[in-house]
């Protein structure tokens, strides 16, 4: 070995030694950066947060007039004008149809005719009282200056003058009575035409169909000219002259399942969808059952829907939400993260700490926390698997928290 490599050697030692320490270094870095990446993983958690839930269910009805008659003639006739078509808008009492009833006006006119007979019994009667009582008043007065003269003069005037006196003023007093009868029977006939009479106009007032409620015509029976006959219970065969439905106030028939029957009251609120109209409208329960059907096990339930604008149209499918259950400023967090009665909660310092939680409501994606959480604390919602008590990892914040 020469002098210039006994030189090198030395400085080639110290070099490979250099590349070592400098190699144990970085494989030192590089464990320690694997040993942070697998001590570390990322979690995927969500902040608690304060509000309110509510649990719901969804029953789907039709949409019902709030009430729909078939409007009837009360009397038999034909038809003589029909003001309203299918589709029309008519207010309560307006004039729908006028039937023409020929006979109806004989019957007025003697029903008039009746009332001025009566009239005139009454009157004659007056007059025959009037006669009778001034008969009587001549018959007592004579009487009684016969009984006078006799009293002061006893044997000037003959017994049987006096009686015969007192026979006609007796008789005068009862041609009174009867007289008095007769005009109470003729005001009573006045009385008994007035109510014939007013029957007539009655029965003349049906000729006229008038609407009984505000509504809309969905059906019209009838045409000018058609024979309609009077609407009564023992002919079922009687056509109706028009269809009126109220259409302003709409209903919902909801079926609703024995396992929600305690939560309905009347008045309840409740959203109403109308998947074709891409809509919500607000209704409340306005009546139920209160009792289940034993076929289905639901009870039947109204909801009212106002509908002053005319949008919905009777026959529209509705989804409606109705409310069983509701938590007004809750602590809550995603179901997902309730794990068998615990939560994985991301401590300040990054750590896991698992706690034992109590539930209350829940609804489909959330659920109310009644103990072991605070506002604003982080836990992990999904996969827990791997996680321990105290593990350090990153905390990324779910999407939408």
């Amino acid at each position: 070995m020469g002098p210039a490599e006994t030189l090198l050697y030395p400085r080639t030692r110290r070099m490979k030694r250099i590349a070592g320490v400098l190699l144990m270094i970085a494989l030192a870095s590089c464990s320690k950066h694997e040993e942070a990446a697998v001590e570390a993983p990322a979690v995927a958690v969500v902040k608690v947060v304060v509000g309110d839930l509510s649990r719901e269910i969804v029953l789907t009805a039709e949409f019902k007039p709030f009430q729909s008659i078939d409007v009837m003639a009360k009397v038999a006739g034909y038809v003589k004008s029909i003001n309203v078509d299918v589709g029309s808008r008519v207010q309560a009492g307006q004039l729908l149809a006028t039937l023409e009833i020929p006979e109806m006006a004989d019957d007025l006119a003697r029903a008039k005719a009746m009332i001025e007979r009566s009239q005139a019994e009454v009157t004659r009667a007056r007059d025959d009282l009037q006669r009778t009582q001034s008969v009587r008043d001549i018959a007592h007065l004579t009487y009684s200056r016969l009984a006078n003269v006799s009293k002061e003069q006893p044997g000037l005037v003959a017994q049987q003058e006096i009686d015969d006196a007192q026979s006609k003023d007796q008789v005068a007093e009862a041609q009174i009575a009867a007289a008095q009868s007769a005009l109470s029977a003729a005001q009573q006939q006045v009385h008994v035409s007035d109510a014939e009479l007013a029957r007539v106009n009655t029965m003349f007032n049906y000729t006229k169909v008038m609407a009984p409620f505000a509504g809309v015509i969905t059906k019209r029976y009838a045409d000018t000219g058609s024979m309609i006959q009077a609407g009564t219970a023992s002919q079922t065969q009687a056509m109706p002259v028009v269809q009126l439905a109220e259409n302003t106030l709409l209903r919902l028939v909801l079926p609703v399942p024995e396992s929600a029957v305690a939560t309905v009251h009347v008045g309840q609120p409740v959203e109403v969808r109308v998947p074709t109209l891409k809509r919500s409208f607000t209704g409340k329960v306005s009546r139920f059952a209160d009792s289940l059907e034993m076929d289905t096990r639901t009870m039947h339930t109204e909801v009212d829907v106002p509908n002053p604008d005319w949008v919905l149209i009777p026959g529209m499918y509705a989804e409606v939400n109705l409310g069983l259950d509701r938590r007004e400023h809750v602590v809550t967090i995603p179901v997902t993260a309730v794990h068998d009665g615990r939560a994985y909660v991301v401590t300040a310092d990054n750590r896991i700490e698992i706690r034992t939680i109590e539930t209350g409501l829940q609804t489909a994606d959330q659920v109310e926390i009644r103990s072991g959480l605070k506002e604003n604390e982080m836990v992990v919602v999904g996969n827990t698997a791997g996680l321990r008590v105290g593990a350090a990892v990153t905390p990324k914040l779910s999407q939408g928290n």
